[in-house]
């Protein structure tokens, strides 16, 4: 028998070394990715796939190009996002979350170093950017206990020879989201702290031609999941055994067959459960002739957020002529607000000119109005105007942000909440809507 065949089979036998997006043809390998499932269905669909080796290449020299123009050393990272953006390496995440054991600098002449955890630290090799791989940066106190200070010195003395080398000394530091001891080990030993995530959010915010290859990509995944999750709710609801969480589960194992990540909320409800918005979904079984509204907030391939909102109408019934006209004016809300967008509008504008929504909706509106998105939820948030805060977000929209435009129609002590949210690009000449999921025809009152 041939021990090493597990070893050298390919993900896709008609391909050579490399797959279409750059990475290797193994199997077996390291990096995370798509499944055949998601390349066979990005085939059917026409699409382009990103290339990968492109696009690390373009997230570190946001990343770079950012630390110089603010004259700082380097940017030190701790949250697994911004390290995702600038290794594309994952370890954990979720539990990364909340015990943060890896960071990232990015110096001024773009070296890269990640620490990982100790076991782990091959996970980011497969990416020739991230330079060297080291330990030493979970800095709470689960895994320290009372040698917290000594360990955080320690890692605080190696970042100030990384910057003293690849830094040119500047001791000025951004750091996104350091835990307590880290932070004053950094100052004690001499570096002037920034807020990172002020450089981490505008880095990422502009998108670049093979991202925007992947948002594509990861989009057309979410929607076929959707589709799943729509096909089990219609089947399921009117033989009266289906819960909130029956369907919310198949979105999870839908994304997870094409290379998807995780799903940051539980925002699935059905019936009066979703007024008000944001109670999370649970056992409730589902009664025929209800509203079904979700908010997939999901990490799905290539580690994009594709964050889109739908509500469905499940029976055999109409709708009532309330929720029809809830429906309505959600989809105007948003599609008139889209219309604002276009490169040179200034944030605040658009909070100024949004689509007022009718009064009895007012006050259990969604939080914003639109957000940016690209591995996550992300920078900018636009505010209603009266939530508009004037200065926080005083900047213009350019060519290649990604933002999701809300919708929350929900009527003050009503039955029921109306979830829209489509997810859109913005282009050099207006924007292009990255959303191919329909609004349910009978909210519609078609």
């Amino acid at each position: 028998m041939n021990t090493h065949y597990r070893d050298t089979r390919k993900i896709d036998p008609s391909r050579g070394d490399l797959l279409a997006d750059g990475t290797p043809n193994n199997q077996d390998r390291v990096e995370i990715g798509p499944t055949q499932l998601a390349f066979s269905e990005w085939q059917a669909a026409g699409l382009t796939l990103p290339h990968l080796p492109s696009m690390r290449a373009y997230r570190l020299a946001r990343l770079r190009d950012a630390v110089n123009t603010r004259d700082y050393g380097g940017i030190l990272m701790f949250d697994p996002l911004n390290i995702r953006y600038a290794t594309d390496s994952t370890n954990m995440q979720l539990w990364n979350t909340h015990n943060p054991f890896r960071a990232c600098l990015v110096c001024a002449d773009g070296y890269m170093v990640v620490w990982d955890y100790k076991n782990a630290m091959f996970l980011s090799k497969f990416n020739p950017l991230v330079v060297e791989q080291r330990s030493g940066a979970d800095l709470f106190y689960f895994d320290r206990g009372d040698g917290l200070n000594a360990a955080a010195r320690t890692f605080a003395a190696e970042v100030r020879d990384l910057i003293a080398e690849h830094g040119g000394g500047n001791m000025r530091l951004g750091v996104d989201k350091p835990m307590l001891h880290g932070l004053r080990a950094l100052e004690a030993i001499g570096f002037e702290v920034f807020p990172g995530e002020e450089l981490t959010e505008k880095a990422r915010s502009i998108k670049g031609p093979d991202e925007i290859l992947a948002m594509r990509c990861a989009s057309h995944a979410c929607e076929v999941a959707c589709y799943e999750m729509e096909k089990a709710a219609r089947t399921g609801v009117p033989q009266g055994n289906m819960s909130e969480d029956d369907i919310w589960a198949v979105l999870h194992a839908e994304n997870i067959k094409r290379g998807g990540e995780w799903i940051e909320t539980r925002l699935l409800t059905s019936g009066p459960r979703t007024n008000p918005w944001f109670q999370e979904c649970g056992g409730r079984i589902v009664q025929n002739n209800e509203i079904v509204a979700f908010d997939t907030d999901l990490i799905g391939a290539y580690g994009i957020c594709v964050d889109i909102s739908r509500t469905w109408w499940v029976g055999d019934r109409k709708p009532r002529p309330d929720m029809i006209e809830a429906m309505q004016i959600g989809v105007d809300h948003i599609q008139t607000n889209m219309e604002m967008l276009k490169t040179g509008v200034n944030i605040q504008d658009l909070s100024r000119n949004t689509h007022v929504l009718p009064e009895k909706y007012q006050k259990l509106k969604y939080g914003c109005l639109m957000h940016g998105v690209g591995l996550c939820d992300e920078w900018p948030l636009v505010a209603y105007p009266d939530q508009m805060v004037e200065g926080a977000f005083d900047y213009e929209l350019q060519a290649g942000m990604t933002l999701c435009v809300e919708a929350l129609i929900s009527p003050e002590d009503g039955d029921f909440s109306i979830k829209l949210e489509d997810q859109v690009l913005i282009t050099e000449d207006g924007f292009e809507n990255l959303t191919k999921y329909p609004f349910d025809p009978a909210l519609m009152g078609e």
